[in-house]
């Protein structure tokens, strides 16, 4: 295989380090002598990639594999990509500078519906057809994962197939059968496809056909026989997979510089509008010997001076104190910093925090969701607006000087009183720190973020519309002009068409993959960076396909209608997705099914509960 170089490209470009693929820990490996040359892909920049724990479990595992080599590639910042065409060399991987054509697997991590025209650009980059229909024998597969594989359709004609759930637990049996299908000296594709349809977890999107009535979405069936109507996803057994001890070490900044410690996998806090709540139930622990045991070597072998511990809700992990002096004890004299990605807005969880930070100079991130305690009741946030005080006010007193706070707008039900609750909390807030001594009080910010409701495939709020573009930016302006006032918060809020143009493709079919198709083809790039995004080409697209992107934002559909996703199987019921809706629209919550038993979602053999996951509520 000719290899190409492409270091004279370095020095021209912004940040080679995104680049060089020499990084503590990468993997280097001849790939003339493995079986199996797989790509794993992250379509976005090196250091959104090089922060996503999934991508460093699959880099690790596949390479622990006999036969295999895995490397990395990730979207090319816009200095590359101008360099690439202009020369008219493809896009390569990090490790070996191998052109993405010459991989037998390109696997694409998809974490966000606004990396999808940064997916085609990698294909084409990388000399890859686009379409998996117009690949020849002897051209890549195409292979997706992760959260945006629940909802598969608008991409499905680009992707020969696609992994639902977990990626440990399929991987292995994928390249297992991979293996045997080279050695069998049949090198038709679509022998191998169908080879693998019948892997549980294993969605091939060409052997499937969506159908319609009367232009309406209707469902879509197998096209051969011995293969599923239902996809359903793989789970782990967590405490007995693999986890990575040597992740690769960033000689550059990247948005999460520091080890990763993931205590567990899963979330029963039952937030309604959280996709990944759904998707990765049911909850699985790793026992406290293991994570210490983990711990110690990842340090040993990172040499990173911070570990954070991973989760969707870290502090709910069961004998948490008890593994954070079991980690601080294992970790003593290695200068290692713990920390938590978030907290509840609780005082238990900022006690937690105190646990592991020495400096409690700096600040504090909550996530309230929702400015009043109807709303918050409504989206099954279990927290009181007494709490989130409470919270603040220990934060306040313990010397932090800044305080973060997460709201979501557009939340269903969500009227005027609930955005102007968000601004009391606020104003709250900021007064509790006017009340201490001033002898006592230092410079102080709060800052304020805001994101867009965006109904997700599989949750509760999967029948509940996107609130109009415009009344997205009215009440973005109404929050504006009421935090202008206070000097000391910083309002920081998500652009509302990029929120607009993720519910589209959040909820979308395959009747969206022509306007992916057109409005990457038009320029198109690294949609999720707003100094890249361009609203006004997106509408040229959908103008230009004849499709209206309003219909996928608005629609509101029954129970019974079937939904363009309905043949993914995240193992959660519909009918407990239904009972979770209803009590939403009544304002009722959901107990923690830690804390009160099973809930009934559905979920059998949960890890832990002692129950079928067939109660009902």
């Amino acid at each position: 295989m000719r290899k190409l170089d492409y270091r004279a490209l370095l020095d021209k470009v912004q940040k080679p380090a995104r680049y060089l693929g020499k990084e503590i820990n990468a993997v280097h490996k001849d790939p003339d002598d493995v079986q199996l040359h797989i790509a794993l892909a992250f379509p976005d920049l090196y250091e959104v990639g090089m922060s996503h724990l999934g991508l460093k479990i699959l880099y690790a595992l596949s390479n622990n594999i006999p036969g295999v080599y895995a490397e990395r590639v990730f979207a090319p910042a816009r200095d590359m990509e101008e360099l690439l065409r202009a020369g008219g060399l493809p896009l390569f991987s990090l490790e070996t500078w191998t052109p993405l054509h010459a991989f037998d697997l390109v696997g694409f991590t998809i974490q966000y519906e606004l990396c999808y025209t940064a997916i085609l650009n990698m294909l084409e980059l990388g000399g890859i057809p686009l379409r998996s229909k117009e690949r020849k024998d002897g051209d890549p597969f195409i292979v997706g994962g992760g959260p945006g594989a629940f909802n598969p359709e608008p991409l499905a004609p680009f992707f020969d197939f696609f992994v639902i759930g977990d990626g440990e637990e399929v991987l292995p049996e994928l390249l297992e059968e991979y293996q045997r299908w080279k050695k069998s000296g049949d090198q038709q594709r679509i022998s191998f496809l169908r080879r693998i349809a019948s892997i549980p977890g294993i969605y091939v999107p060409s052997f499937y056909e969506p159908l319609e009535k009367d232009g309406k979405f209707v469902g879509i069936k197998p096209l051969l026989s011995g293969i599923p109507s239902k996809i359903t996803k793989r789970t782990v057994d967590l405490e007995h997979s693999f986890y990575p001890e040597a992740f690769p070490v960033p000689y550059m900044k990247v948005v999460h510089d520091r080890a990763m410690l993931e205590l567990f996998r899963g979330c029963t806090q039952g937030c309604r509008f959280c996709q990944a709540g759904i998707i990765y139930r049911p909850v699985r622990n790793r026992s406290i010997p293991r994570l210490r045991q983990l711990a110690g070597n990842i340090i040993a072998r990172t040499g990173f001076e911070e570990l954070s511990l991973t989760s969707l809700s870290s502090g709910d992990y069961p004998g948490i104190e008890e593994l954070v002096d079991e980690l601080k004890e294992e970790l003593e004299g290695k200068d290692v910093q713990l920390s938590f990605p978030s907290l509840r807005a609780e005082s238990s969880a900022l006690k937690l925090a105190d646990r592991v930070q020495r400096n409690r100079s700096g600040g504090v991130t909550f996530a309230p969701e929702a400015g009043t305690q109807r709303l918050r009741n409504v989206i099954n946030k279990r927290i009181s607006r007494e709490e989130i005080l409470g919270a603040a006010a220990e934060a306040i007193s313990s010397g932090r000087n800044h305080v973060k706070l997460y709201f979501m707008i557009g939340l269903p039900t969500e009227k005027d009183e609930d955005i102007l609750g968000i601004v009391k909390l606020v104003q709250d807030t900021l007064a509790i720190y006017e009340k201490r001594d001033k002898k006592n009080r230092g410079p102080f910010r709060i800052t304020v973020s805001t994101a867009t409701f965006v109904p997700k495939a599989h949750t509760p709020f999967q029948w509940e519309p996107q609130i109009p573009l415009k009344e997205i930016r009215r009440r973005q302006a109404l929050l504006k002009r009421e935090f202008r006032p206070l000097r000391k918060v910083d309002f920081t809020w998500h652009e509302a068409e990029m929120s607009f143009l993720e519910a589209v493709f959040a909820r979308g079919d395959r009747k969206l993959a022509p306007v992916l198709e057109k409005a990457y083809r038009m320029g198109s790039r690294l949609d999720a960076w707003s100094d890249k995004f361009s609203f006004s080409l997106w509408k040229r697209a959908f103008e230009a396909e004849g499709l209206d992107p309003e219909y996928y934002t608005e629609f509101q559909p029954g129970y019974d209608d079937p939904l363009p996703w309905d043949h993914i199987d995240t193992k959660v019921s519909k009918e407990y997705l239904i009972k979770e809706h209803r009590r939403a629209i009544r304002g009722e919550t959901t107990g923690d099914c830690r804390v009160e038993g099973c809930r009934g979602c559905g979920i059998k053999n949960c890890p832990g509960m002692g129950v079928d996951g067939n109660l009902s509520l």
